[in-house]
Order: structure tokens, then C-alpha cells, then sequence
């Protein structure tokens, strides 16, 4: 066992034990830590019944909830499913890839047909003085799926190590300590929002804002009210923040990810709230790579110490890390190539040049293109289809456009298309524009051509 793993294992064995915050709160005005792990001890009991310990299906933004069933999981229950989104469409796609039968949910969600709900048993006295056992499980504890517009979602595993070893990374880099309120708004579904808004409280003894504020007077009206001192967004919604004082006293730090804040909308927070915003880079199935803060004069991004990184003959990133979800192809040297292009900048920092690939992000949602381009082709009447993304606020933020020619004797409606999309894929997975034209434009080698479309749809 290398120092790095047996690090994590110790952390993980004193989490289960006894941390020494279990009397603090864990959700603000809430449940305490002592709660969340009697609340994991009743889960572990229960799911021991569950046939062959078969993945279950967390469908729930309670965050004392998420953070039990991860912590059962830890000690060796069943691993988790994660949806991309707690919509019907989500969930039956989830079901469709995986086949579930069991979802951990609140009350009055909808499920697919043959998926039964599991609720948080009442505490048995006879029971309540069994503990979680000890023994951090080494094995995957959680699916999280991406990609879900396409109607085929992509499964990424994480390990303990994988989820719980960055989660320790990121309260110990960031000086996250018990005394910090956190305030999210965003949701525990994703990877960001989960391990910021459950897993940092859950190994750090902080406590969590158990509302996900999406709009911005509720935003500025949770930190205030709530004095709290992280606040954890994303692109969307500091840009509806901007010149929106939100700041208490308290305020000491604000993380952004899911995609590329724009620097006017960083910018505006630092002089507004007097806080910089920590950027940070990754993806689902790689974990944090790199960030940045531009207010402590970082204006490139430097890769996290337990990363190792080179750069690819193509321009793209390669890492090395302990964060990686363990299906990632790696290279002989146990890099990962991801689709990323760079610019090094020094030993440790880098600029970013945009993807290498077809997977651009809406709204700090991943959305396939070609995938889409595929799905609107099968349409009745359409002849032809190309997808493109126009760059909105960043190099990694984008809205979706689409051209399309008829078959012959067929008319095509956008605003019809459109609804159609809608019965199977999230609102942000849509193209914006749908532009109808008798010939896609084509350069003399056949290929497309790509001004000349663009000049149509933004016409």
C-alpha cells in the first residue's frame, strides 16, 4: 500500500469511527454529523437485504440523506447509482442502462415501472447501537452518469479512494475546517455539487445549507441570513449574480465549475463581495485538475499537487491521478488523454485552447453533438443534419445550433422538431436555433463549410 492510499485509508477508517465534530450540525439548522452517521448505521442494516447487494438508485437533493447512503456504501453496502437529473426522462434512462430496482428517494418522485422506493427506516432501538463497520471498502461505490441528452447515458465508477480521497484533498488544500458554513446551488446529482456540498461537510465537519438556491435573490438571501462562509456556483449563476452584493461577513471563499467563468462575471464578484472565486477544472470521470483564483493574480490554471501531467503530441492534456474513474483508457505510463487542448505555461500552470472533441457544455452540462446530430436525423422529413456549438460566454460554454435540409416533398418545422426532441432529452440539451435550408453549405473538398454555416444560423 503506497503512502498516498494508506493516507486515504487511514482518513476514511477515523470517518467511520468517531470524528471528533459528531455533536456539530451537518445541515444548517439541522441534523448533526452524530445524526447523518446513525442515519448510515440504519442504512447500512436495512440494505444488507438487497439482493446481492445490487446498485441502488440515490434520487434525492436531501443532503443529510446522500451523505449517509455514501457513507453506508463506504463501509462496505451497496454501491450507488447517480442520475444525471431527477426528471422522469433521467430516471428511465438510468433504469433503461442499468436496470435498477431499487431507488433511495423522498416521497412523491416518480419512478420508472419495476423500480420500488427504499425510505430511511425508523431508528430500532434494538439495532441503533449497531455501528458502521470500519473498514473503508475498496471496491466502486458510485455510478455517475453524463451525457444524458443523448438518450444514452455514459456510466463513470468512482472508488472510495476516488470520491473520498478528493474529498479529504479538497478540505485540506482549501482549509476547509468545521467552523465553515457551505452554501450551494448546485445539486447533489452532480459530481461538483456532491462532492462540495455533501462530501466536504461530511470529512471536514462543516456544515451544509440544506437549500440549492437557483435564483439570485435567493442566493444573496441564504449567505446572508445564513452567514455563510464558502459558497460553492457555477458560470450560470454568478453571471446572474453580477453586481449583486451577497456577501456577509463571513464570506471567505466561492468555488466555480461546470464550465468556463467568464472574467467579466468573476470580475464583478470580487468587487462586489471583496471574495475571489476559486475556478476549478476537471470533469466527471477525471476529477479536479487544476484551478485558479485571478484575484490572488492567477490568471492560468495550476494543476493540483496529488496530479501528475504532460502534454500530448496533439496539444492535449494528459494526467496522472488518484481521482481518475478506474474505466479511463490510460497509456502505458498511466496517463490519461482527455480531449482538452493546452497551452503549458510553466512546470505547474497551463492556459486552456478548448476540446479536442465533439462534447461541448451547455449551461456546465455536457452535451454530445454528434450523438444529437444522429438523433435529429432519424426525424421524419430530415434529409440532412448538422450540430454546431456558438461559443456564448467562454471557450467551454456554448448554445446548440442546428441545420437542417428536407427529404424530398416534406416540410420541416423547427418549433415541431423541437417539441419532439423535448419528450426524450433535458431542456438544455436542445438546439437553440434550428435553421431550414434547401442545401447545407460544403466547400470544393466536400467537407463543411463552417462560416458559411455559421453566417446562416446567426442570421
Amino acid at each position: 500500500m503506497n503512502a498516498a492510499h494508506r493516507g486515504w485509508d487511514e482518513q476514511c477508517r477515523s470517518l467511520l469511527q468517531a470524528p471528533p465534530w459528531l455533536e456539530r450540525p451537518f445541515i444548517v439548522n439541522g441534523l448533526a454529523h452524530a445524526d447523518v452517521h446513525r442515519m448510515a448505521a440504519r442504512l447500512y442494516w436495512q440494505l444488507q437485504d438487497i439482493a446481492a447487494k445490487a446498485p441502488i438508485c440515490l434520487a434525492s437533493e436531501d443532503k443529510a440523506l446522500c451523505a449517509a447512503a455514501l457513507l453506508a456504501a463506504l463501509a462496505g453496502g451497496p454501491s450507488l447509482l447517480l442520475p444525471y437529473a431527477l426528471s422522469p426522462q433521467a430516471l428511465a434512462a438510468l433504469h433503461s442502462a442499468t436496470g435498477y430496482r431499487y431507488a433511495l428517494c423522498s416521497a412523491g418522485l416518480e419512478l420508472p415501472s419495476g423500480v420500488a422506493a427504499l425510505r430511511l427506516p425508523e431508528e430500532n432501538p434494538s439495532r441503533s447501537a449497531q455501528p458502521l463497520p470500519h473498514n473503508p471498502s475498496q471496491d466502486t461505490i458510485l455510478h455517475l452518469f453524463t451525457g444524458g441528452s443523448t438518450g444514452a447515458p455514459q456510466m463513470w465508477s468512482k472508488t472510495a479512494a476516488n470520491l473520498f480521497g478528493e474529498a479529504f484533498f479538497i478540505a485540506a488544500h482549501h482549509g476547509i475546517e468545521a467552523q465553515d458554513r457551505i452554501g450551494a446551488t448546485t445539486a447533489p446529482y452532480h459530481i461538483y455539487g456532491l462532492l462540495y456540498s455533501v462530501l466536504l461537510p461530511l470529512v471536514s465537519g462543516a456544515t451544509v445549507l440544506q437549500e440549492t438556491s437557483a435564483f439570485p435573490e435567493e442566493m444573496v438571501g441564504a449567505v446572508r441570513a445564513h452567514d455563510i462562509s464558502i459558497f460553492i456556483s457555477v458560470p450560470a449563476h454568478y453571471r446572474a449574480l453580477n453586481g449583486k452584493r451577497c456577501s456577509s461577513n463571513a464570506l471567505r471563499l466561492a468555488f466555480s465549475s461546470a464550465g468556463m467563468l467568464d472574467a467579466a462575471d468573476n470580475q464583478a464578484f470580487y468587487h462586489t463581495n471583496n471574495t475571489g472565486i476559486v475556478e476549478v477544472y476537471g470533469s466527471t470521470e477525471t476529477g479536479g485538475i487544476a484551478c485558479r483564483n485571478r484575484y490572488q493574480g492567477e490568471e492560468h490554471f495550476t494543476v493540483l499537487p496529488p496530479i501528475h501531467w504532460q502534454l500530448s503530441p496533439e496539444e492535449r492534456l494528459m494526467v496522472r491521478s488518484p481521482f481518475l474513474s478506474p474505466e479511463l483508457p490510460l497509456d502505458t505510463a498511466g496517463f490519461f488523454h482527455t480531449a482538452d487542448r493546452i497551452a503549458p505555461l510553466g512546470p505547474n500552470s497551463f492556459s486552456l485552447l478548448g476540446r479536442a472533441d465533439l462534447v461541448v457544455k451547455v449551461g456546465g452540462k455536457r452535451v454530445d453533438l454528434d450523438a444529437l446530430r444522429k438523433l435529429l436525423q432519424e426525424q421524419p422529413g430530415v434529409q440532412e443534419a448538422m450540430v454546431l456549438a456558438l461559443p456564448e460566454t467562454g471557450s467551454r460554454e456554448n448554445r446548440i445550433a442546428a441545420i437542417l435540409t428536407a427529404q424530398a416533398g416534406k416540410t420541416l418545422d423547427g418549433d415541431s422538431l423541437r417539441r419532439k426532441l423535448a419528450q426524450q432529452f433535458e431542456p438544455y440539451a436542445l438546439p437553440r436555433i434550428i435553421k431550414i435550408v434547401e442545401q447545407i453549405p460544403v466547400k470544393a473538398n466536400g467537407k463543411y463549410d463552417r462560416e458559411a454555416i455559421l453566417a446562416l444560423v446567426t442570421a
